[in-house]
């Protein structure tokens, strides 16, 4: 089929709710490491890795052959019987991540994986009321839309009580009009009226991702966590901590994000780039949390030993090849130049995020947000062959989250396509 036809039966036998980047869509045939290619075989520097997915690189030998192999041994068994890759898995988490973070509990993607740990929380708690942040996005389910803090990824209404939205870390935009460091942090202190105003002050937990993905990478200074865990610590509340975007290395310097806040979480949920690709959802607690998740309760496709082993070589391939180090060098030299567009560009409000999770606000005057010129940006990097991302809550913030794998030459090539793009747009409009 050509192009114009997979898009007349992408429109007649897809959902309306699967929506596309572009005007013209763009029709991926293939991947290999960094880049991407479409039907026509024109190539794409990929910078935003299948939504934070791509750890790794597209197609990687390595993972690749693992999974491969496995999937000609043993594809599928369930929950219901033990295998190698699983129980591996389950060590290897219990190994790197923070804190005494220990028992694990699969599923087959991040949605899954956050309404695991809202049950397993309010089954240990024995309370119903969680505590979510404005701006977040926790998935596609029920509850997790519920959970959201995002009206455009809220569809059908908000209809699960017992959820609660607290202010976040926005500082770029500060809901109380301050500036930090002057602000006293009032963002996270703000949680303990929260608490006592909206709530039976006995709330099970407070979930946040170290950085807002989809909220726009809104990354919260270094004393936010330690501030608002111990306010809800306080009530008898547990931390469930959402790394689907920001683990494996993704922030640099660490394997898992929020170990850059220094607390540490009752729960962890993991997702998207753990198998650099193959869908997975991973939930782990402590000992004592994990035991209120007794009685009946599987996942058909949880543990998968190919899923699994996918994720073990994704990890093995991280560790090995010094990817979270790489994240943490690559992504302050990306940082440097983004910085330096902004000072050239005044419709860049603010750069943030950190290691290899970088988010550009654009804007025009008085901070407004500029949803128009991210269009225009995205035709022309896509013109370029340079793929990137967006989100926030108005969908004005450029998402830039390259494979771990990246080196200094892709990320020249990407910033000067990006400096070509800002300087086209910025001087076609009146910014």
């Amino acid at each position: 089929m050509d192009k114009n036809e997979i898009y007349e039966k992408y429109q007649k036998y897809l959902a309306p709710c699967v929506t596309h980047y572009y005007q013209e869509p763009l029709i991926v045939d293939r991947g290999k490491g960094k880049y991407l290619y479409d039907i026509d075989g024109k190539e794409y520097l990929d910078f935003f890795g299948g939504i934070v997915t791509i750890s790794v690189g597209h197609c990687d030998e390595e993972i690749t052959e693992k999974t491969c192999e496995q999937m000609r041994r043993l594809q599928h068994t369930s929950t219901l019987y033990p295998t190698l890759p699983a129980i591996s898995l389950a060590e290897k988490l219990a190994q790197i991540t923070p804190g005494r973070l220990q028992k694990s509990f699969f599923t087959s993607s991040g949605t899954e994986a956050v309404e695991t740990a809202v049950l397993i929380a309010q089954l240990y708690t024995k309370s119903n009321e969680v505590i979510a942040l404005r701006h977040c996005y926790s998935g596609s389910s029920l509850l997790t839309m519920n959970m959201t803090g995002h009206q455009k990824w809220r569809l059908g209404g908000s209809s699960v009580p017992g959820i609660k939205h607290a202010h976040n870390a926005y500082c770029f935009r500060c809901t109380f009009g301050k500036e930090y460091p002057d602000c006293d942090l009032e963002c996270a202190k703000d949680v303990k009226e929260l608490i006592e105003t909206t709530t039976s002050g006995q709330p099970a937990a407070f979930i946040a991702e170290p950085i807002q993905g989809v909220g726009g990478f809104i990354t919260p200074p270094k004393e936010y966590f330690r501030e608002v865990v111990s306010v809800v610590k306080r009530y008898g509340g547990l931390f469930i901590c959402d790394e689907v975007q920001t683990g494996w290395g993704r922030t640099g310097g660490r394997m898992f994000g929020i170990e850059h806040w220094g607390v540490e979480p009752d729960i962890m949920v993991m997702a998207k780039g753990a198998a650099n690709g193959s869908p997975v959802g991973i939930t782990i607690a402590t000992p004592e949390v994990a035991e209120g998740l007794k009685g009946s309760h599987l996942s058909t496709f949880g543990g998968n030993p190919v899923t699994a082993t996918a994720v073990l070589a994704t990890i093995d391939a991280i560790e090995k090849r010094g990817l979270v180090q790489n994240a943490e060098q690559m992504g302050q030299f990306l940082r440097d130049r983004l910085e330096g567009l902004k000072e050239k560009f005044r419709i860049i409000g603010e750069v943030r995020g950190m290691g290899l999770i970088q988010g550009m606000e654009i804007v025009k005057e008085e901070k407004e947000p500029a949803p128009d010129l991210v269009n225009e940006i995205f035709e022309e990097t896509k013109k370029e062959g340079l793929l990137i991302g967006r989100g926030g809550l108005y969908g004005n913030v450029i998402r830039i989250t390259p494979p771990l794998t990246i080196e200094k030459g892709e990320i020249i090539k990407a910033v000067q396509v990006l400096d070509r793009v800002f300087e086209k747009v910025s001087s076609s409009r009146a910014v």
